[in-house]
């Protein structure tokens, strides 16, 4: 009972901070058709916006995680208005812009180098991590319970958002056809850029909280981008919520083979469930097949 316990915090932790990630990447996908190789750039962005006003402004600690939300929708929008409003309308753009987005990455990451440096710092946002509760005889952080709270209600607001607004209803009609949305009126453009603001804010809360139980690093988004592309691969690109489901159940997973096999086979067990659900369902576990006429 004391291992289930176990897993089953660690897996939840895991898959909130997985779902926050993903979402990002499915809005995109969902409503561009893009791949954000600078997903990773903009949670570090995030992170260290929030280290930057607790520690070198000297801010309150409640403050780092809106004002870490605030920047990187800033650099969201920036790379919208610099990059993508030219290339989404020409050919090709489904790969071009992946390549523009790894060099994106590059420049973040070397500003966050050039201003903060290279070695690892505490990111001063959360909870004392020694400060927490028992479930029988397993500890459980305050820091974790912040971090998955945080986490669900990012999820329903966003939800709310794409169900109860009028914004929202307009990023799902992009989704479903952009040609369709743009005959009924929808400023599929502004769309476009909400969208990006939306994914920028996504990774910031995704940084704080990742860089919270680990350390600030200019290099700390590679990881958690590459185990978003799972959870949006393995739930169904541009599916919201078959990437939320598919984070918690990733999660579990991944804090089960921990667990049981070591921490060093949680992500090559992460890949061989990709693989598995590609040949499976090459569309994603919750995601539909796509029919094209021609």
């Amino acid at each position: 009972m004391e291992s289930f316990i176990q897993i089953i915090v660690s897996g939840l932790l895991l898959g909130s901070m997985y779902a926050v990630s993903a979402v990002g990447l499915s809005l995109l996908w969902g409503a561009l058709g893009m791949l954000n190789m600078a997903h990773g750039a903009l949670l570090t962005v995030g992170a260290y916006a929030c280290y930057a006003a607790v520690v070198s402004a000297g801010l309150p600690n409640w403050l780092g995680l809106p004002l870490a939300m605030l920047a990187s929708f800033a650099f969201g929008l920036l790379m919208y208005y610099a990059v993508v409003r030219w290339m989404y309308q020409r050919q090709g753009f489904e790969t071009n812009i992946i390549l523009a987005t790894i060099g994106l990455a590059m420049v973040f990451e070397n500003v966050v180098l050039k201003l903060f440096g290279a070695y690892p710092v505490a990111q001063p946002f959360g909870v004392d991590r020694s400060i927490g509760f028992e479930i029988g005889t397993v500890f459980v952080p305050w820091q974790n319970v912040v971090i998955i709270a945080v986490s669900a209600v990012l999820m329903l607001a966003i939800a709310g958002v794409l169900r109860a607004t009028r914004m929202g209803r307009a990023i799902r009609a992009t989704a479903q056809s952009r040609e369709a949305a743009l005959l009924m009126g929808v400023p599929v453009a502004r769309v476009f850029a909400q969208v990006m603001g939306i994914s920028g804010i996504v990774a910031a809360v995704s940084g704080v909280m990742i860089s919270s139980i680990t350390t600030l690093a200019p290099t700390m988004g590679y990881d958690p981008m590459m185990k978003a592309f799972i959870v949006c691969v393995v739930g169904g690109l541009g599916n919201v919520p078959g990437a939320f489901f598919a984070a918690f159940a990733l999660g579990l997973i991944e804090a089960g083979v921990q667990f049981g096999a070591g921490t060093r086979f949680g992500y090559p067990a992460l890949l061989v469930l990709v693989i598995i659900a590609l040949l499976w369902r090459p569309y994603g576990v919750f995601g539909r097949r796509a029919v094209v006429r021609v």
